[in-house]
């Protein structure tokens, strides 16, 4: 049986959500559980609408009021580390819970049939901008890298971001850098809706 892996798309360039919620709907297409979550987001963006909508897949976000980490003062920061915090919280025990449903499919021979499986891993968790949770520790980094070095079989993951520390990078097994050659944005044009949000 495969075992799941680990990937990384980062970089300045366009499409690093765009490519975590491409996989989204493949591994939904393929009747696995996906677990999509937004770290650093308020969960207003277009695809979350639509991933709510997949089958076996829920979204899940932290409150973000204080709009952008650089511009927060420090107890709205600490305050927004708690909220984010409180989400990679919900995520371990969904992994639990699934590491649970899986356990009890596999005493039951007739449940294990019907457990999709593919080539071993029936979730996939994408934890979208997670390398800035990581990065400006709003997040237990132990209880993450813990998450990394000790990942289940069952469970594919997709981490998201810009400047990844190098432990996210050795972590990952695909590692993709989205490079930005040329954006709108640099001829005043702001992100519209609907491509860049």
């Amino acid at each position: 049986m495969e075992k799941g892996l680990i990937h990384l798309y980062y970089g300045d360039g366009k499409g690093k959500t765009t490519a975590a919620v491409g996989l989204c709907i493949r591994a939904a297409g393929n009747k696995k559980r996906v677990l999509f979550t937004q770290f650093m987001k308020d969960g207003s963006s277009g695809e979350i609408s639509l991933l709510k909508e997949l089958p076996g897949a829920e979204v899940l976000w932290g409150n973000v009021p204080y709009g952008f980490y650089s511009r927060m003062a420090d107890e709205e920061k600490r305050l927004f580390a708690k909220e984010q915090e409180k989400l990679f919280q919900k995520v371990l025990e969904k992994i639990e819970e699934e590491r649970k449903r899986i356990s009890a499919c596999t005493q039951n021979a007739a449940e294990v049939e019907k457990t999709p499986v593919w080539d071993g891993v029936s979730m996939l968790l994408v934890m979208d901008e997670i390398t800035y949770a990581y990065g400006f520790r709003l997040i237990d980094r132990v209880r993450l890298e813990n998450l990394l070095n000790n990942k289940p079989v069952f469970l594919e993951i997709v981490m998201t971001g810009r400047n990844p520390e190098q432990f996210l990078v050795d972590a990952a097994d695909y590692v993709t850098e989205m490079k930005c050659e040329k954006h709108p944005f640099e001829k005043g044009i702001s992100a519209r809706k609907g491509v860049e949000f």
